[in-house]
């Protein structure tokens, strides 16, 4: 059974930091892919950075290049998402999914490629 647990999300001032962590049991767990995603409300959920497990190759959005950066821990099956100079259009619900990928293919992007979803954490942030 795949589960993905996502923890660390809470309430902080604009320009400060949180870290989530997502805790994965799928297997074998090379051969996927990890991505962040949020959703504010009335918005449509969309990428926020990923990471591809086994070459640990890592992507970004845009809005978030140079503040959060994406890392594992391969002992825990474990990614984390630290976010750093968080501002208030930062506040939504951020999930955890994981991307089977077949050998040698891109991150996707898109959520509907996502087969394994976590139950989301809240982030809000105060300005």
């Amino acid at each position: 059974q795949v589960q993905l647990v996502e923890s660390g999300g809470g309430l902080v001032q604009a320009g400060g930091s949180l870290r989530l962590a997502c805790a994965a049991s799928i297997r074998p767990f090379s051969t996927y892919a990890l991505g962040w995603f949020r959703q504010a409300p009335g918005k449509e959920r969309e990428f926020v950075g990923g990471i591809h497990w086994n070459r640990g190759r890592t992507s970004y959005a845009n809005s978030v290049k140079g503040r959060f950066t994406i890392s594992r821990d391969n002992a825990k099956n474990t990614v984390f998402l630290q976010m750093n100079s968080l501002k208030p259009e930062d506040t939504a619900a951020y999930y955890c999914a994981a991307e089977a990928l077949p050998s040698g293919a891109p991150q996707s992007t898109t959520p509907t490629q996502y087969q394994h979803w976590g139950q989301g954490t809240q982030v809000t942030v105060s300005s």
